[in-house]
């Protein structure tokens, strides 16, 4: 029966990568790197490619947030756009959060380093090793 239900350290795991990914994406979010409007467009940035909706839910607001925004990064984007966000009110007094919008990526600008995909600009900045 236990093969059924599952391990509890993958579970872990998962929970561990997923704090990590949302902690990364606060950190991009706040320095201003990773845009969330509620607008269709973002001045004087050209989309280029909508890879989709992405969504969050749950009880903590912020973790909704970032959740989401964690979940565009992990597609490749650099933006979100038509951002909105639900509240529901349950009877008991807790509240559920739904955010969503759309990911974006941007025309790409080789002088601006920031232009790259946030998955692409790991790899850049990653050291490099030589196999002998």
């Amino acid at each position: 029966m236990f093969f059924l239900l599952g391990s509890d350290k993958k579970n872990r795991k998962e929970d561990s990568r997923q704090n990590q990914n949302m902690e990364e994406a606060r950190e991009v979010f706040l320095s201003g790197k990773f845009p969330v409007v509620t607008t269709d467009q973002i001045e004087g940035r050209r989309i280029v490619k909508v890879l989709g909706l992405v969504c969050c839910r749950g009880y903590d607001s912020e973790e909704t947030f970032f959740g989401m925004a964690s979940r565009a990064m992990s597609k490749g984007a650099q933006a979100i756009i038509g951002y909105n966000e639900n509240v529901a009110f349950h009877p008991d007094g807790s509240k559920y959060f739904t955010c969503y919008g759309t990911a974006v990526m941007f025309d790409y600008d080789p002088t601006a380093a920031e232009s790259l995909p946030f998955m692409m600009q790991r790899f850049k900045n990653a050291p490099r090793t030589t196999i002998q």
